[in-house]
Protein backbone atom coordinates (compact mmCIF):
# COMPACT_ATOMS: atom_id res chain seq x y z
CA UNK A 1 0.00 0.00 0.00
CA UNK A 2 2.90 2.23 0.84
CA UNK A 3 4.45 1.51 -2.55
CA UNK A 4 0.99 2.41 -4.87
CA UNK A 5 0.85 5.82 -2.43
CA UNK A 6 4.61 6.29 -3.60
CA UNK A 7 3.63 5.58 -7.52
CA UNK A 8 0.61 7.23 -7.12
CA UNK A 9 2.87 10.33 -5.78
CA UNK A 10 5.25 10.40 -8.32
CA UNK A 11 2.68 9.87 -11.27
CA UNK A 12 0.87 13.19 -9.34
CA UNK A 13 4.41 14.93 -9.50
CA UNK A 14 4.97 14.07 -13.31
CA UNK A 15 1.67 15.23 -14.30
CA UNK A 16 1.49 18.21 -12.30
CA UNK A 17 5.51 19.11 -13.80
CA UNK A 18 3.74 18.20 -17.24
CA UNK A 19 0.91 20.87 -16.60
CA UNK A 20 3.34 23.43 -15.74
CA UNK A 21 5.60 23.06 -18.41
CA UNK A 22 2.72 22.78 -20.89
CA UNK A 23 1.66 26.31 -18.75
CA UNK A 24 4.88 28.00 -19.35
CA UNK A 25 5.25 26.76 -22.69
CA UNK A 26 1.66 28.43 -23.95
CA UNK A 27 2.37 31.40 -22.05
CA UNK A 28 5.76 32.06 -23.79
CA UNK A 29 4.23 31.01 -27.37
CA UNK A 30 1.52 33.43 -26.61
CA UNK A 31 3.89 36.11 -25.39
CA UNK A 32 6.29 35.60 -28.55
CA UNK A 33 2.92 35.38 -30.79
CA UNK A 34 1.74 38.85 -29.19
CA UNK A 35 5.17 40.55 -29.89
CA UNK A 36 5.93 39.02 -33.27
CA UNK A 37 1.53 40.59 -34.12
CA UNK A 38 2.55 44.02 -32.94
CA UNK A 39 5.90 43.92 -34.94
CA UNK A 40 3.99 42.55 -37.72
CA UNK A 41 1.36 45.32 -37.25
CA UNK A 42 3.87 48.23 -36.52
CA UNK A 43 5.42 47.61 -39.50
CA UNK A 44 2.61 47.25 -41.61
CA UNK A 45 1.28 50.77 -40.15
CA UNK A 46 5.23 52.04 -40.99
CA UNK A 47 4.57 50.68 -44.72
CA UNK A 48 1.19 52.26 -45.17
CA UNK A 49 1.88 55.35 -43.37
CA UNK A 50 5.53 55.38 -45.87
CA UNK A 51 2.55 54.56 -49.00
CA UNK A 52 0.35 57.19 -48.03
CA UNK A 53 3.59 59.63 -47.78
CA UNK A 54 4.32 58.79 -50.87
CA UNK A 55 0.96 59.60 -52.69
CA UNK A 56 0.79 62.59 -50.87
CA UNK A 57 4.33 63.94 -52.16
CA UNK A 58 3.31 62.53 -55.74
CA UNK A 59 0.11 64.23 -55.54
CA UNK A 60 1.70 67.40 -54.86
CA UNK A 61 4.06 66.78 -57.52
CA UNK A 62 1.29 66.40 -59.79
CA UNK A 63 -0.76 69.38 -58.62
CA UNK A 64 2.30 71.88 -58.85
CA UNK A 65 3.12 70.14 -62.12
CA UNK A 66 -0.48 70.90 -62.98
CA UNK A 67 -0.54 74.24 -61.53
CA UNK A 68 2.74 75.11 -63.84
CA UNK A 69 1.24 73.65 -66.64
CA UNK A 70 -1.53 76.19 -66.37
CA UNK A 71 0.55 79.19 -65.26
CA UNK A 72 3.01 78.60 -68.33
CA UNK A 73 -0.13 78.06 -70.86
CA UNK A 74 -2.01 81.01 -69.66
CA UNK A 75 1.51 82.86 -70.12
CA UNK A 76 1.31 81.59 -73.62
CA UNK A 77 -2.00 82.84 -74.02
CA UNK A 78 -1.98 86.10 -72.59
CA UNK A 79 1.63 86.77 -74.53
CA UNK A 80 -0.12 85.72 -78.02
CA UNK A 81 -2.85 88.07 -77.14
CA UNK A 82 -0.42 90.79 -76.56
CA UNK A 83 1.52 89.80 -79.62
CA UNK A 84 -2.02 89.81 -81.73
CA UNK A 85 -2.30 93.10 -80.47
CA UNK A 86 1.02 94.93 -81.42
CA UNK A 87 0.52 92.74 -84.87
CA UNK A 88 -2.64 94.80 -85.57
CA UNK A 89 -1.01 98.05 -84.37
CA UNK A 90 1.43 97.68 -86.77
CA UNK A 91 -1.20 96.83 -89.58
CA UNK A 92 -2.96 99.96 -88.40
CA UNK A 93 -0.21 102.19 -88.79
CA UNK A 94 0.57 100.48 -92.16
CA UNK A 95 -2.50 101.21 -93.47
CA UNK A 96 -2.12 105.09 -92.04
CA UNK A 97 1.23 104.75 -93.86
CA UNK A 98 -0.69 103.85 -97.52
CA UNK A 99 -3.14 107.12 -96.89
CA UNK A 100 0.41 109.20 -96.44
CA UNK A 101 1.60 108.08 -99.80
CA UNK A 102 -1.72 108.71 -101.58
CA UNK A 103 -1.73 112.70 -99.84
CA UNK A 104 -0.87 116.22 -101.19
CA UNK A 105 2.34 115.93 -99.10
CA UNK A 106 3.77 112.98 -100.61
CA UNK A 107 6.06 114.68 -102.91
CA UNK A 108 7.69 116.76 -100.06
CA UNK A 109 8.28 113.55 -98.01
CA UNK A 110 9.38 112.06 -100.68
CA UNK A 111 11.96 114.81 -100.82
CA UNK A 112 12.92 114.59 -97.62
CA UNK A 113 13.77 110.92 -97.57
CA UNK A 114 15.80 110.90 -100.70
CA UNK A 115 17.80 113.74 -98.92
CA UNK A 116 18.11 111.60 -95.75
CA UNK A 117 19.49 108.23 -97.58
CA UNK A 118 21.93 110.18 -99.73
CA UNK A 119 22.78 111.59 -96.80
CA UNK A 120 23.10 108.31 -94.86
CA UNK A 121 25.08 106.30 -98.06
CA UNK A 122 27.47 108.98 -98.60
CA UNK A 123 28.23 108.49 -102.28
CA UNK A 124 28.69 109.92 -105.47
CA UNK A 125 26.70 107.49 -107.71
CA UNK A 126 23.86 106.50 -106.08
CA UNK A 127 20.98 104.86 -107.80
CA UNK A 128 17.09 105.47 -106.15
CA UNK A 129 14.25 102.56 -106.85
CA UNK A 130 11.03 103.12 -105.90
CA UNK A 131 6.90 102.18 -106.85
CA UNK A 132 6.21 102.22 -110.47
CA UNK A 133 3.51 104.56 -109.01
CA UNK A 134 5.75 106.79 -107.72
CA UNK A 135 8.37 107.39 -110.35
CA UNK A 136 7.13 110.36 -112.28
CA UNK A 137 6.97 112.07 -108.66
CA UNK A 138 10.64 110.82 -107.58
CA UNK A 139 11.92 112.04 -111.07
CA UNK A 140 10.21 115.77 -109.88
CA UNK A 141 11.25 116.18 -106.64
CA UNK A 142 14.81 114.14 -107.17
CA UNK A 143 16.63 117.37 -108.57
CA UNK A 144 15.43 119.38 -105.47
CA UNK A 145 16.63 116.66 -103.24
CA UNK A 146 19.90 116.43 -104.55
CA UNK A 147 20.10 120.73 -104.51
CA UNK A 148 19.22 120.32 -100.79
CA UNK A 149 21.68 117.56 -100.09
CA UNK A 150 24.81 119.56 -101.76
CA UNK A 151 23.67 122.70 -99.86
CA UNK A 152 23.76 120.85 -96.25
CA UNK A 153 27.54 119.01 -96.71
CA UNK A 154 28.45 122.17 -97.86
CA UNK A 155 27.25 124.05 -95.02
CA UNK A 156 28.30 121.65 -92.79
CA UNK A 157 31.91 120.75 -94.22
CA UNK A 158 32.71 123.66 -96.68
CA UNK A 159 32.80 120.67 -99.58
CA UNK A 160 30.59 121.21 -102.60
CA UNK A 161 29.92 117.69 -103.97
CA UNK A 162 28.56 116.96 -107.78
CA UNK A 163 26.58 113.37 -106.79
CA UNK A 164 24.87 111.58 -109.82
CA UNK A 165 22.03 110.09 -108.54
CA UNK A 166 19.66 108.51 -111.20
CA UNK A 167 16.26 106.03 -110.95
CA UNK A 168 17.39 102.69 -111.49
CA UNK A 169 16.34 100.96 -114.54
CA UNK A 170 16.16 97.24 -113.21
CA UNK A 171 12.74 97.25 -112.49
CA UNK A 172 12.88 94.22 -110.58
CA UNK A 173 14.32 96.18 -107.84
CA UNK A 174 11.35 98.43 -107.73
CA UNK A 175 8.83 98.41 -104.54
CA UNK A 176 6.30 96.49 -104.99
CA UNK A 177 2.71 98.36 -105.72
CA UNK A 178 1.65 96.61 -102.53
CA UNK A 179 4.44 98.71 -99.92
CA UNK A 180 3.50 102.02 -98.81
CA UNK A 181 5.89 104.33 -100.49
CA UNK A 182 9.47 105.92 -99.95
CA UNK A 183 12.39 105.16 -101.76
CA UNK A 184 15.36 102.78 -101.49
CA UNK A 185 18.77 104.09 -102.33
CA UNK A 186 21.54 102.19 -103.55
CA UNK A 187 25.36 102.64 -104.82
CA UNK A 188 28.69 100.42 -105.48
CA UNK A 189 26.65 98.06 -107.72
CA UNK A 190 23.96 97.38 -104.72
CA UNK A 191 26.96 97.01 -101.96
CA UNK A 192 25.48 99.90 -99.78
CA UNK A 193 21.75 99.94 -99.29
CA UNK A 194 19.94 102.78 -97.79
CA UNK A 195 16.36 101.44 -97.17
CA UNK A 196 14.16 104.91 -96.95
CA UNK A 197 10.69 103.09 -97.72
CA UNK A 198 8.06 103.93 -95.02
CA UNK A 199 7.75 100.11 -94.15
CA UNK A 200 11.63 100.43 -92.66
CA UNK A 201 10.72 103.77 -90.82
CA UNK A 202 7.58 102.13 -89.51
CA UNK A 203 9.24 98.86 -87.87
CA UNK A 204 12.07 101.51 -86.93
CA UNK A 205 10.28 103.65 -84.96
CA UNK A 206 8.04 100.40 -83.73
CA UNK A 207 11.08 98.80 -82.39
CA UNK A 208 12.21 102.64 -80.94
CA UNK A 209 8.81 103.12 -79.27
CA UNK A 210 8.02 99.34 -78.51
CA UNK A 211 9.05 99.54 -74.74
CA UNK A 212 6.81 102.74 -74.23
CA UNK A 213 3.59 101.02 -76.18
CA UNK A 214 4.17 98.15 -74.17
CA UNK A 215 3.52 100.42 -71.08
CA UNK A 216 0.78 101.98 -72.31
CA UNK A 217 -0.95 99.23 -73.66
CA UNK A 218 0.09 96.52 -70.84
CA UNK A 219 0.78 98.91 -67.56
CA UNK A 220 -0.09 96.23 -65.41
CA UNK A 221 2.55 93.76 -67.00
Amino acid sequence: MAASDQIRQMVNFILQEAHEKANEIRVKTEHDFNLEKQTVVHEAKLRIQDEFTKKEKDNEVKERIGRSAEIGECRVKKMQIRDDLLNNLVKEASAKCAVVARGGNYPQLLQKLIVQGLIKIEENDILIFCRGADRATVEKVMPVAVAEYVDIIKRESGVTLKPIVRIGTDTTKNLTDESCGGVLLTALNGKLVCDNTLSSRLELVYHDLLPSIRAILFPAA
